[in-house]
């Protein structure tokens, strides 16, 4: 379903990000991609202007709480892709995601939309390290295990939709050699009702410290 599309800069036209946020929050028990941040924007708005470090082309698959999430969201992303087998788990969002891509598209970064306080600087190095060498997958490192975020160049896309369950592509990206790279914030997730308030605070306090620098 298209809502608006962005104009693309010449040297993003072969890239897009795809955003998940397609699960139930069963153990958080609402919505986390409608949590509301200190700057009064919502979960999900700051997984968006992450992608747009990434790419003006960015595509939220969504499931368990479409179209609730659509109409609370501030900012629009160039498609909103509801996935109708959501709950088989994140394979079923990430083939969703990768069937919407047009032919000229070189590669698809991936992102999840509840890590908030992803370093932007390192997002933007993930961003350009795949333009330099779109067919390197890529994937933020987990200790050398490959995660999100993530970036899957085209030749690998066949396999993304091969995938079963809700492993996501960890394991592959993994096995293909991924170029594993240092992202801090990855291990700050909203899981549960405790990891909330953890991050929250946290990005409360970096609210503030960014309104003190503006007086």
């Amino acid at each position: 379903m298209l809502i608006r599309r962005f104009s693309s800069h010449p040297d993003e036209s072969g890239f897009a990000v795809i955003v998940l946020a397609a699960g139930a929050s069963t153990r958080l028990g609402r919505a986390k991609a409608l949590l509301k941040l200190p700057d009064g924007g919502t979960l999900l708005d700051r997984a968006l202007r992450q992608a747009r470090l990434l790419s003006r082309d960015v595509r939220v698959v969504t499931g368990a709480w479409y179209p609730l999430i659509r109409f609370r969201c501030h900012f629009q992303p160039s498609v909103w892709l509801p996935c109708e087998h959501w709950a088989q788990g994140l394979s079923a969002s990430l083939a969703t995601g990768v069937q919407s891509l047009g032919p000229r598209v070189k590669g698809v970064f991936v992102l999840v939309a509840d890590q908030p306080l992803l370093d932007p600087e390192a997002l933007r190095a993930m961003g350009e390290a795949a333009r330099q060498v779109p067919n390197q997958s890529m994937a933020a490192d987990y200790g050398g295990r490959a995660g999100v975020p993530a970036y899957l160049p085209r030749w690998l896309w066949p396999e993304v939709m091969a995938l079963e369950g809700d492993s996501g592509a960890g394991r592959l990206l993994t096995e293909v050699g991924a170029t594993l790279v240092p992202v801090d914030g990855i291990h700050d997730d909203v899981d549960t009702p405790s990891d909330w308030r953890r991050i929250r605070g946290r990005l409360s306090q970096t609210a503030q410290i960014a309104r003190q620098f503006r007086r």
